[in-house]
This record gives C-alpha cells, sequence and structure tokens, in this order.
C-alpha cells in the first residue's frame, strides 16, 4: 500500500467509519437534530453546528491547498455561523460537509507519493504532515461532537 492509499484509507476511517478509537465523524452526527446541533450546552464551547462548518472549511482548505492555493480562513469563515436552525439548514451543513469531504479524497487519491515531501503553498510544512493533520483534525472533533452529544441526551 502506498502512503497516499494509506491517507486516504485514515481519511475514510476517521470521517465514515472502522476506525480504530471508536466511531467516526459522521456516525457521531448520525441522529443529531438541528436544536441539539444548534444549542451550547457550555457557554464557552463551540456547538456542534459551528463545529461542523469549521471541519467542512478546513476540508476546503486543505483541498485547494493541493490545488496550489496559498489560503487561510478568516475567524468568521473559521468556525461559521448559525443564521437559521432549521432541519433544512442542518442537512446542509451535514451535506456541505460530505461533499467536502468527498473532493478532499478525490484530491488527495489522485496525487502522487512523491508530492507528500513537497511544501504546502505558504506554509513551513509539507503535504504529509497537513494530510495526517486532517485525519487527526477529523477524529479530534467527532470526539468533541460526541461530548457535546451526550449532554443533550
Amino acid at each position: 500500500m502506498s502512503k497516499i492509499d494509506l491517507i486516504v484509507d485514515q481519511l475514510k476511517r476517521a470521517f465514515d467509519g472502522e476506525a480504530w478509537h471508536g466511531p467516526a465523524l459522521m456516525e457521531v452526527l448520525d441522529g443529531i437534530t438541528a436544536n441539539t446541533a444548534a444549542a451550547r450546552p457550555l457557554a464557552s464551547v463551540h456547538s456542534i453546528w459551528e463545529l461542523v462548518l469549521h471541519v467542512a472549511a478546513w476540508e476546503e482548505v486543505i483541498t485547494r491547498r493541493i490545488q496550489g492555493e496559498a489560503l487561510m480562513l478568516t475567524d468568521e469563515q473559521n468556525f461559521g455561523r448559525v443564521f437559521a436552525a432549521t432541519e433544512m439548514a442542518w442537512r446542509d451543513a451535514v451535506d456541505r460537509l460530505r461533499r467536502n469531504h468527498s473532493k478532499l479524497v478525490e484530491a488527495v487519491s489522485s496525487l502522487p507519493d512523491s508530492r507528500l515531501s513537497a511544501q504546502v503553498p505558504g506554509k513551513p510544512y509539507d503535504f504529509e504532515f497537513m494530510l495526517l493533520g486532517a485525519v487527526q483534525h477529523a477524529a479530534y472533533h467527532g470526539g468533541q461532537i460526541a461530548l457535546l452529544k451526550r449532554t443533550r441526551a
């Protein structure tokens, strides 16, 4: 298995399932309603919805960096904003997350292993570091969401 194949496998596991650490991000999101997603059970933490927007934004950033852009997010783009806590808006946020993840997996799948050691545009690290970070990012925020979900159960 190539390094790219391994990274793609880990991206899929952290996002969709069969992860070593436990439930993957999409497994944790299963059954969450708009009310639960928008709730702020702890005043000083982001809501589930904001975390979903955050992961979606960063998966898009990583995809665009693979395509050669030196890109960063503004503070507002980083966690997004919930404008209307409706079921339709919540489904749209989760759909955006799925689409961005699919694009990321597609972009990573097309990379040669030799690209992993190349520097990310505008960053002091290489693509391998960034892509392994994307796996960790999904797992980390999935864990946060799991805890927030339990506060609403």
